[in-house]
């Protein structure tokens, strides 16, 4: 019997177009793999679809919000329909960043030192004086994001004092929360994990060599502005230590199927955990592609699998 699978691709936050792309070239990944696919959007016409039509699984692709905060897992668990990906409620703990820091820092591994803070307080406390305060604690270089979301949207570097203040607009232009960490001057490195019938396995790591230095929107998504070694030109003790963190940080989150760990290798060595996602990018230029590709894949193979053990396991 050939499995129907709705793709869940759009939605209304800042990664619509990632996350269309992303659909797209899922959709048609596995229709190459004889499956019967519909790509959805996230709107107002969704819930009567899916409760008419019952396809068989789901695969979340919303980016963002709309796809990561474990909402729309709470209504495909409602429906009844078995879907790709971590639950609804690991998806919160991922999609916090200064929880999942937290988590994973508990857990044994590193992290970069950090602060969050909301725009409220900033206008409570007086901004001059937190800034202050933050660059005599963390120290700089430091890098600034919003507490949620991804793609990079409303993360800046920070290399001077004086550069802090724009960098804080930035980020509360996509939320209330900014978390602000060390930079670390170091490997950027991701690791995608999959969940396999033995167990989570970690692909090879995927290097990005931003041409600016900084690995931010406009280096993801545009081909040619970014460097990408698969697998990452490690040593073979961080390699090792790169896959553990990965795995950890899956295991750690309650993770399931598919997630991929954002990370640093520090000059000494040291692998830093900065994100983790529970709906990578599946666009030209995007990491958990390449890693599957590395690893002697195909992207519509690896999610037909995973479609399968999702209809098994039912919701």
């Amino acid at each position: 019997m050939t499995r129907h699978v709705v793709v869940l691709a759009g939605g209304l936050s800042h990664e619509r177009d990632v996350s269309l792309r992303s659909g797209s070239r899922l959709l048609d990944a596995l229709q190459d793999r004889g499956l019967e696919v519909t790509q959805r959007d996230s709107d107002g016409e969704l819930l009567g679809w899916l409760t008419a039509t019952r396809p068989d699984a789901a695969i979340v692709v919303l980016h963002g919000s709309r796809g990561e905060n474990g909402s729309i897992q709470s209504i495909l668990e409602m429906i009844g329909i078995p879907y790709v990906g971590s639950v609804a409620s690991s998806c919160r703990l991922s999609y916090e960043k200064n929880i999942a820091k937290n988590l994973v820092r508990r857990s044994g591994f590193a992290t970069p030192d950090w602060i969050a803070l909301s725009h409220s307080t900033f206008r409570d406390l007086g901004a001059g004086a937190l800034m202050d305060l933050l660059v005599a604690h963390l120290g700089l270089p430091l890098m600034v994001k919003p507490q949620h979301g991804g793609s990079a949207l409303g993360a800046a570097s920070v290399r001077t004092a004086e550069e802090l203040p724009a960098a804080l607009v930035g980020a509360f232009a996509y939320g209330e929360i900014a978390l602000v960490e060390q930079f670390i001057e170091g490997t950027e490195v991701a690791v995608t994990v999959l969940d396999t019938p033995d167990g989570a396995a970690a692909l090879p790591a995927v290097e990005i060599v931003p041409r600016s230095g900084v690995f931010d929107y406009e280096s993801r998504y545009t081909a040619g502005l970014t460097t990408y070694y698969t697998p990452a030109r490690l040593p073979d003790e961080v390699g090792t230590a790169v896959s553990e963190l990965a795995l950890g940080a899956h295991r750690t989150l309650g993770l399931r199927d598919v997630s991929r760990t954002d990370a640093v290798v520090a000059p000494d060595g040291t692998v830093l955990f900065l994100e983790v996602n529970v709906s990578p990018g599946l666009t030209e230029t995007s990491l958990l592609p390449m890693s599957v590709l590395a690893a002697g894949r195909d992207l519509g193979g690896v999610y037909a699998e995973l479609v399968e053990h999702a209809v098994r396991r039912g919701v």
